[in-house]
């Protein structure tokens, strides 16, 4: 067991298997030192546990709520990373995150529900989690996902 699968077990968290993809795409590609996560939908035993827009009010998802989606998808992401690299340990440093938040019209809290990726990042990965970051409100997400999440890593 690797230093980074020994910090996932000290924070309570497991690999999911990786989802299929539901398109003409790779779940993770390495070119050179960097790998590129397709967007990893918060997944849990194959299913989204919430959907439909972020926001506040009746039948939207709380902020809070997405923020814990957006942690899920970062374990998605680094399930499909695992697929191309002999090990996590390979990870020198998460490069960028872009996290994309199916945002109600008036709901302009992205940020803060994309802390949910980058603040689980960091508690993996230390110092080499914090990363660059985009948090993008968008119109609807693939199967009315509240948030979807891409990772750029650089490893050995």
């Amino acid at each position: 067991m690797g230093a980074v699968d020994e910090r996932l077990a000290e924070l309570g968290l497991v690999l999911p298997p990786v989802a299929a993809p539901a398109g003409s795409y790779l779940p993770a590609l390495r070119s050179g030192s960097l790998v590129f996560t397709a967007g990893q939908l918060p997944f849990v035993d194959g299913r989204l546990p919430s959907t439909g827009k972020v926001g506040e009010g009746h039948g939207l998802v709380a902020p809070a709520d997405a923020q814990a989606l957006a942690a899920t998808c970062v374990l998605n992401g680094l399930a499909a990373a695992a697929t191309v690299l002999d090990s996590l340990d390979d990870v020198v440093r998460v490069v960028k995150v872009t996290g994309f938040v199916a945002s109600d019209p008036g709901f302009s809290g992205q940020p803060g529900v994309v802390n949910g990726a980058s603040e689980l990042l960091a508690e993996i990965f230390g110092e080499a989690g914090r990363h660059a970051r985009s948090a993008v409100g968008v119109a609807v997400l693939p199967l009315d996902s509240p948030v979807e999440v891409e990772l750029v890593l650089e490893v050995r």
